[in-house]
């Protein structure tokens, strides 16, 4: 469900949007915001809800591990995109759950007229870690 007033997303955003995303903003285009659910220092499971304020999207990145990993996207409010390289992009929706693989290049974020809400499940693994790669372009952004 699209959501362009961001009054009306934090009251749909059960989550709250949290504070401006400033460590990993190097790896969004557009401004993000991270509300921690769970500590990482007390929990085997990192538990966060990511807000995406209309247009922003994370670059094209990859999750590895030696063993488990990967990622679970569950999505809270608004209306978003994921999309593996190579395939056709996703339209995300409250509800919606996306896994995944480790290994697999791909994205996330807003719609560029929604702010978007989803909540990310860092899968437990061995020697796990982000491969942080381009932004997705302009161009193919904006042909969504």
């Amino acid at each position: 469900m699209k959501i362009a007033s961001e009054q009306a997303f934090i009251e749909q955003n059960v989550f709250g949007k949290g504070q401006e995303n400033t460590y990993f903003a190097q790896y969004f285009v557009g401004n993000s915001f991270l509300n921690p659910l769970t500590n990482p220092g007390e929990y085997a499971l990192f538990l966060a809800n990511i807000t995406f304020e209309p247009g922003c999207r994370n670059n094209w990145h990859i999750h590895h591990a030696k063993e488990g990993g990967g990622q679970i996207l569950l999505c809270t409010a608004g209306s978003g995109w994921y999309q593996e390289e190579g395939k056709e992009p996703i339209s995300l929706e409250p509800g919606m759950v996306i896994k995944i693989p480790v290994g697999v290049k791909h994205w996330h974020g807003a719609k560029a007229d929604s702010w978007f809400s989803h909540i990310a499940v860092e899968v437990p693994g061995v020697e796990t870690k982000n491969e942080w790669c381009e932004p997705v372009s302009e161009k193919a952004y904006n042909m969504l």
